[in-house]
C-alpha cells in the first residue's frame, strides 16, 4: 500500500535470521507487510553473545533505517537463558522491543505453523519445539564436533567414516569413496583423516556435502546410507521433543543441505512418518527471516502474516 505525502510514518519491523555462515535481515512496514529492506551479509559471531549483539546493533544502526521493533533468530542461542542475554543486550543497545530465540524457532513462524517443530539441516543441525507451558525446546544442535548429524559437516564426517568402514572390510573403493578422495585431494583411504585434519571445520568439511549426494545418485549404496541414517538421526531429535511434550501439530524443515537435496528431505519424512504416521512433515518454501519478522510485528501488536502475505 503506497502512502501518501503527509501520512503518519510507517512503524517499521525488523527481522534478523542469523546463520551459522550468513545473517539475513528484512525491514517492512509492519501494518501493510510492503518491503522497505532485505539484505543478506556474512555472519561475524564473535566470541559471545555481547560481540553479537555488538556487531547486529551496529549492523542495523548503520542501515540508515528507523525501525520500532526486532526479532531475532540467532545461530548458538540454545537456551531460553542465552536468548534472554542476547535480548537484553539487544534491548540497551536499539532502545526498541526486541524478541530472540534461537534461529530454529523461526522455521514455524515462517511457514505459519506456530507450534510446529522446526528442523535445521544446513551447516549445522538442530530441532525446536515447543513445550506444554510455551517454553522453547531444543534438541540436537552440538556442533560438527560432537553432533550435528544430518547436518552438511554431519554427513561428510559420515561418509568419511563410511569409507574407512569399506576400506577395513577389504573393499574397493566405490563412487563415494572416489569423490571423497578427490575433494580432500588424499592419495589413498588411509590419508583421508589427516587431510580432513587440515582443515577442520564446520563449514570445510560441509562444502563437499554435494559429492554425498551426487554419489548416492551415482549408485553407492554407502553414501545412501549415510543420508539415511542422517535423516533418521533428524527424526530421533523429533521424537526427543516430542518425549519432552512438545506439540507437533507439523515438523517444518528447512536449512541450505534439506532445502537443496530432495533425498535427504524424503527420508526425514519418511523416518518421521514412520514413528509419528499423524505429524505431516514440510519443507520451509519462505525465508525463515519471515519468522523473524512475524516476532517483530507481534511486538508491535500487528497479527500474523498468512503464508504468501507480500513482505512479512
Amino acid at each position: 500500500m503506497n502512502r501518501r505525502a503527509g501520512d503518519v510514518p510507517p512503524r517499521v519491523a525488523v527481522g534478523v535470521d542469523v546463520g551459522g555462515t550468513k545473517t539475513h535481515w528484512r525491514a517492512v512496514d509492519a501494518d501493510t507487510g510492503d518491503l522497505v529492506a532485505d539484505r543478506v551479509v556474512p555472519s561475524e559471531l564473535g566470541t559471545g553473545l555481547r560481540d553479537l549483539a555488538a556487531w547486529l546493533a551496529a549492523h542495523l544502526r548503520g542501515s540508515g533505517l528507523r525501525y520500532d521493533a526486532v526479532g531475532v533468530g540467532a545461530h548458538g542461542c540454545d537456551s531460553p537463558a542465552l536468548c534472554r542475554t542476547l535480548q537484553s543486550e539487544l534491548v540497551a543497545r536499539l532502545d526498541v522491543p526486541v524478541r530472540v530465540v534461537n534461529d530454529a524457532h523461526l522455521l514455524p513462524h515462517a511457514a505459519g505453523l506456530p507450534g510446529a517443530i522446526g528442523v535445521v539441516a544446513g551447516t549445522g543441525s538442530v530441532a525446536a519445539g515447543t513445550g506444554p507451558d510455551g517454553e522453547p525446546l531444543l534438541a540436537g544442535g552440538w556442533g560438527w564436533a560432537l553432533g550435528d548429524e544430518g547436518s552438511a559437516a554431519g554427513l561428510v564426517r559420515e561418509a568419511v567414516r563410511a569409507a574407512y568402514a569399506r576400506h577395513d572390510a577389504g573393499l574397493p573403493p566405490d563412487e563415494l569413496t572416489t569423490r571423497l578422495l578427490t575433494a580432500f585431494e588424499a592419495a589413498e583411504v588411509a590419508a583421508l583423516s589427516q587431510a580432513m585434519t587440515r582443515s577442520p571445520g564446520a563449514e570445510e568439511w560441509g562444502r563437499h556435502v554435494p559429492l554425498v549426494f551426487e554419489a548416492a545418485a551415482e549408485g553407492s549404496a554407502s553414501a545412501v546410507r549415510v543420508v539415511e541414517e542422517g535423516a533418521r538421526a533428524l527424526a530421533g531429535l523429533v521424537d526427543t521433543l516430542i518425549a519432552r511434550g512438545a506439540s507437533a501439530p507439523a515438523v517444518v524443515a528447512a536449512g541450505g543441505v534439506i532445502t537443496k537435496q530432495p533425498l535427504l528431505f524424503a527420508a526425514l519424512r519418511d523416518a518421521v512418518r514412520e514413528r509419528h504416521p499423524q505429524v505431516p512433515v514440510v519443507l520451509l518454501k519462505e525465508a525463515p527471516v519471515r519468522g523473524a519478522l512475524s516476532l517483530a510485528r507481534e511486538l508491535l501488536g500487528v497479527r500474523r502474516p498468512r503464508p504468501g502475505e507480500e513482505g512479512g
